[in-house]
């Protein structure tokens, strides 16, 4: 029935998730889920949530959620946007504010829906090579014109830039925006959103799908000047006034009101990703160094794709990428000490160790 699809539909290449399989016992390390599950907290605030007002409408403005994240960040409400996830927030960043005169920037290696967004809107681009040690080097963005985006830490190689690169890039281009996209930036990184307060041309994007374990939900929002956030509420309300559910909301607003859990889970989460990498580089396996929940890791002998299907065969699954420099990479989400276990005992039987 493709001749009844708009023109645009031929020529786009859809954003590929990670696998979500249905495989008996999996250890599932392929999509950088948080491996522990939401704070009470925010489980007996969906209980409560659950009754008759779910016929209604939720609050199209999500004041009490963009109040709660305005608090948690020290900024203004009006400097608060949400989503229905980041990727939906950065959907409509990159409709909003990413078309310019000139092409937008990012990493060759990094987060694969940021060109499919571009050729979904319009907007060229034009990708800037990471170092040989797979860093994202702000000042090599020097092409005239356009914007500049980036994940940090990035995916999925897990390398964090400072704050002080990120600062002075926003020195170096007042008249740019810079789009820093925080997915990972609770296990190990600090966030530029108080940098913020001071640049106009900064805009930082947050999920609560990783840290907060809320992937489920689907809450994402941005922080930055109020000028940058009015251009995304009048993209929301022209596409979905309602794009949060009520019990998304309320769920997203109980998660910052326990932050020992949020501390004490990231914690765990560290402390089992350098665990592992350790395990790994025993293995033989190169192990880039990571402020994520994940790690990127190749093997100088065997087969990145082999291992990963391998693994797979073993249930335990991990995402492989093929793409140019990175094929033979395998990024591996840091699951449970158990699954941990799983997957280091699975790689001894793959490698004869």
């Amino acid at each position: 029935m493709s001749q009844f699809w708009s023109p645009i539909v031929h020529s786009l290449t859809p954003y590929v998730p990670g696998e979500q399989p249905r495989i008996n016992n999996l250890v599932k390390l392929n999509t950088n889920e948080n491996p522990y599950g939401p704070s009470e907290t925010v489980l007996a605030a969906i209980r409560d949530a659950a009754n008759d007002s779910l016929r209604l409408y939720p609050d199209p403005h999500a004041s009490e959620l963009k109040g709660t994240i305005a608090d948690h960040h020290s900024v203004k409400a009006t400097s608060v946007f949400v989503g229905n996830g980041s990727d939906e927030v950065l959907a409509h960043v990159f409709m909003a504010l990413l078309k310019q005169d000139g092409p937008l920037l990012f990493p060759d290696v990094t987060y694969s829906f940021y060109p499919t967004y571009c050729k979904l809107f319009g907007i060229q681009y034009q990708t800037v090579p990471v170092n040989e040690r797979f860093e994202v080097e702000l000042e090599d963005y020097t092409e005239a014109g356009g914007a500049f985006i980036f994940p940090n830490p990035n995916a999925p190689t897990g390398h964090l830039t400072s704050l002080d690169a990120i600062r002075a890039q926003l020195v170096r281009h007042p008249d740019r925006l810079l789009v820093v996209d925080e997915a990972y930036i609770d296990f190990g990184g600090e966030s530029a959103v108080p940098l913020t307060r001071d640049h106009a041309n900064l805009l930082v994007v947050q999920t609560m799908s990783k840290s907060r374990s809320l992937a489920g939900l689907r809450v994402g929002y941005a922080i930055g000047h109020p000028d940058l956030i009015d251009a995304l509420e009048r993209v929301k309300n022209s596409f979905n006034s309602y794009p949060l559910d009520r019990v998304a909301m309320v769920a997203a607003v109980a998660s910052f009101k326990d932050e020992e859990w949020f501390r004490t889970t990231c914690e765990r989460v560290v402390k089992s990703r350098e665990r592992v990498s350790a395990a790994l580089q025993q293995r033989g396996f190169t192990v880039l160094p990571s402020h994520a929940n994940f790690l990127f890791v190749t093997h100088p002998v065997h087969d990145a794709a082999e291992l990963a299907l391998a693994l797979r065969e073993r249930a335990v699954l991990i995402r492989h990428f093929r793409q140019p420099r990175i094929e033979q990479f395998m990024r591996i989400s840091i699951g449970t000490d158990a699954e941990c276990d799983k997957l280091l005992g699975a790689l001894d039987e793959i490698l004869g160790t």
